[in-house]
């Protein structure tokens, strides 16, 4: 009898050990609650909520929030009907007439694409060269502004994205290593003329690539995109990681500001502060 209830006390103190370790983690959770942002401009106060579903670029912007980094960048490149974009450390002092769109700090974040992450009105994306990996800018962002579509264009958007899919597969596809091989050599002997040529090749295969899973825009985000608009072709492509939850009038203005060369503002808008909200 005793080593029977010996028994049983094990299994139980074993029951008891497998379910603590085996307890979500906290980041694990899909319904942790969102961190907070607010973010201080000329035209007023937008507020941010950031996706724990995307944790790389979550995580990322709380640490450049918590250190300082984006206080008193300028929005370098505002298109109205499309996005709003900010974050280049080096416009911070930066002369009117200068050229911005190249300051960052020297590390990338690893692309998060997530199906149900869009282009709607309000969303926080990170932008990004064209390195082959899709990795993200470390320090510029955008906020989306968008308009509205309708099925027509919405078609014509998932043409662009997967466009844009095919691009990416064909140069990952081992069949043409050769070729993107020679274009990162070409890069990095700053030869354009070679460059060129074997970019032009990779885009003429992309063209007709087909070896791939093709993405159709799905029908709950269709709606958004008819009623609240967005960007849509850029689903899949730039990584989503945030929404405003409050401040889209401030989005709307900047956006309506008056641009020069390369879309910068006439007229500096600047990013004052951003802060974590407790």
């Amino acid at each position: 009898m005793q080593f029977n209830q010996k028994i049983i006390l094990l299994c139980i103190s074993a029951f008891i050990i497998w379910s603590c370790n085996t307890k979500p983690k906290p980041e694990e959770n899909k319904h942790q609650k969102r961190v907070t942002i607010e973010m201080v401009t000329d035209r007023g106060t937008i507020v941010l909520e950031l996706y724990n579903e995307t944790p790389k670029h979550r995580d990322n912007f709380i640490k450049l929030a918590n250190e300082g980094i984006l206080d008193s960048v300028l929005f370098h490149r505002v298109i109205e009907n499309f996005m709003i974009q900010a974050g280049d450390i080096d416009s911070k002092n930066a002369a009117p007439g200068d050229t911005l769109g190249d300051g960052e700090l020297n590390y990338r974040v690893d692309a998060e694409f997530r199906p149900e992450l869009f282009h709607k009105k309000g969303a926080l994306g990170a932008a990004r060269d064209g390195n082959p990996e899709r990795a993200s800018s470390s320090t510029q962002f955008y906020i989306v502004q968008g308009k509205i579509f309708n099925d027509s264009l919405l078609s014509l958007a998932e043409k662009r994205i997967n466009g844009w899919l095919a691009d990416y597969y064909s140069r990952k596809d081992p069949a043409n290593k050769t070729l993107v091989d020679s274009l990162v050599n070409a890069e990095k002997r700053e030869d354009r003329n070679t460059y060129k040529l074997y970019d032009d090749s990779l885009i003429s295969i992309a063209k007709s690539y087909t070896n791939f899973a093709h993405y159709s825009i799905p029908d709950t985000q269709r709606e958004v995109y008819k009623t609240l608009g967005g960007t849509p072709h850029l689903d899949q492509n730039y990584t989503v990681f945030g929404e405003v939850i409050k401040g889209l009038n401030v989005i709307d203005s900047i956006a309506s500001a008056q641009t020069g060369a390369f879309d910068r503002p006439v007229n500096d808008l600047r990013v004052y502060s951003v802060r974590v909200r407790e």
